[in-house]
């Protein structure tokens, strides 16, 4: 599934698109404990959703090459969190659903866990 169809999916607003807007995202974590989204590394394409607007959440995104970082219940990142994101390649969007509800869209929507992928 392509960046934007995410977006539409979870009636989401783009607010930083990289260069990697074409790919194919298969695999999604969500958490907004950082530690248990390392723990999900591995995949290829990811996509993580969170709650947690930080820098720390972009810094554990390009560690895991986590291309898009979804943030639910409408919570938006300052522009250093952007310019960060921009800088490292990572494609943001902010969602008013919670997590809960992003997950299961996504998951109705053929988006699978790492283990499922695999």
């Amino acid at each position: 599934m392509k960046i934007l169809e995410c977006a539409e999916l979870l009636n989401a607003r783009v607010i930083v698109m990289t260069e990697n807007s074409d790919i194919e995202i298969s695999v999604a974590c969500g958490s907004d404990l950082m530690s248990d989204v390392m723990a999900f590394s591995g995949a290829t394409n990811q996509m993580m959703l969170t709650g947690l607007v930080n820098p720390q959440t972009i810094r554990t995104a390009e560690m895991l090459d986590v291309k898009i970082i979804v943030f639910v219940r409408g919570k938006v990142p300052d522009e250093n969190m952007c310019d960060l994101a921009r800088d490292k390649g990572i494609s943001l969007l902010s969602t008013p659903l919670t997590l809960f509800t992003s997950c299961g869209i996504l998951y109705k929507s053929g988006i699978r866990g790492k283990e499922e992928a695999i």
